[in-house]
């Protein structure tokens, strides 16, 4: 039975997963930015560039809080690369990851559907 190969850049996105989640949480609260949570990290081939999936608490704030974690991604790199054992620690990309918003409206669509269906 053939096992799936985890591959170096598998294991890195992991790692930093973990270390990014903890160093983002201590930026929001340093900062005063809104409160995120790290959603997942994709590392490039040459590991030269990650980007960095956060979901925003109060998704009415995440442009705000978007704006604060890119103004100081160079500070979190810089933390990060003490944290991990890694040559050349990747430059940070933060994108926002909708997919919880829309799985909630998508929640909400399919609540009210089953409501009016009710009636």
């Amino acid at each position: 039975m053939p096992t799936k190969s985890f591959h170096r850049t598998d294991r890195v996105s992991a790692q930093l997963r973990r270390e990014l989640g903890t160093l983002v949480r201590e930026a929001v609260s340093e900062h005063g930015l809104p409160s995120v949570s790290v959603s997942d990290v994709e590392v490039t081939r040459d590991m030269a560039h990650a980007k960095v999936f956060v979901t925003a608490l109060q998704s009415e704030r995440a442009d705000e809080a978007m704006k604060g974690l890119k103004a100081v991604a160079y500070e979190i790199r810089f933390r990060l690369a003490r944290a991990v054992k890694l040559r050349h620690v990747p430059e940070l990309h933060f994108h926002y990851d909708d997919s919880v918003d829309r799985g909630e409206r998508i929640d909400n669509l399919l609540r009210d559907v089953g409501e009016s269906s009710a009636d």
